[in-house]
């Protein structure tokens, strides 16, 4: 299990840094925009008052990943709990989620499984489409994830991020130090872009666009981290049974040896005692 995870860390690996820079740049774009733009230009600008929010918690559908999967439950847990004086339900991806939820009191609306098994913009956009459609709706309020950040193979870091409505990026005051040229040009850092072709015309491709990017990103950021935990249990595993073996081993050599020794104790003092 090890070298299988260790061939499949690679290939997440490869595919989580070759999208990272473009996922973040999309947000960093996007959250400019939605702190300059008018709300009303599209639904998922909207900024209500959270009184429902949906939570999507991913883990993986296997086990034997160490630490993995518990680490990203009582995230949850203690980040649901929180949440007492609003209505939030849980978006499940992967079974162990779907498992440790079912025997719990919080309210699940989603269940997806056997997401991790081949990671796919397709299964992005399916997650990422029925969130927008529901915030578009009114239905909740805002959105939240929920998984394992992949820093390295011995090292992942459960975060919790704002996924709906667009977070805003915090703006520099006109004429303050932090405010660019542009920004200075354009007569203060709440004025908003001007667009070609309309704003409309783009939020409506690019903010939908942002949703499903970022839940991809998420999707693949917790398949690498799956593999990266899974190879250092496995390792550890490994190790333990080494050691395990050996102190075992050496025991039954030490007990094999006091019955020898005793056996030959025995066949001298019956020599003995005959002569």
């Amino acid at each position: 299990m090890k070298l299988v995870s260790a061939a499949k860390l690679r290939r997440a690996q490869d595919r989580i840094v070759m999208a990272r820079p473009y996922a973040r740049k999309m947000l960093e774009v996007l959250s400019s925009l939605a702190s300059r733009a008018n709300p009303e230009k599209h639904p998922l600008l909207a900024r209500r008052k959270e009184e429902r929010v949906i939570v999507v918690v991913m883990t993986s559908d296997r086990g034997l990943c160490g630490s993995f999967n518990t680490n990203i439950l009582n995230r949850a847990r203690t980040f649901l709990d929180g949440m007492t004086d609003r209505e939030a339900k849980v978006d499940l991806v992967g079974r162990k989620a779907r498992d440790w939820f079912r025997r719990r009191r919080y309210a699940t609306r989603r269940v997806l499984v056997d997401v991790f098994r081949n990671v796919t913009v397709e299964h992005a956009r399916h997650i990422a489409s029925d969130l927008a459609a529901g915030f578009t709706r009114a239905e909740f309020d805002a959105v939240h994830l929920v998984y394992n950040e992949f820093k390295s193979v011995i090292q992942q870091r459960v975060v919790v991020e704002p996924l709906l409505p667009i977070p805003q990026a915090a703006l520099a005051p006109s004429g303050s130090p932090g405010a660019s040229g542009e920004e200075a040009v354009m007569g203060g850092a709440s004025e908003d872009y001007l667009y070609e072709p309309s704003d409309r015309d783009l939020f409506e491709r690019l903010l939908p666009k942002h949703v499903e990017i970022q839940v991809y990103r998420a999707l693949l950021e917790s398949a690498a981290a799956e593999h990266g935990a899974r190879m250092t249990a496995m390792d550890n595993a490994t190790r333990n049974a080494e050691e395990m073996i050996e102190t075992l081993t050496l025991q039954m050599n030490k007990i094999r040896q006091a019955a020898i020794t005793k056996e030959i104790l025995e066949v001298v003092s019956g020599a003995e005692a005959l002569r």
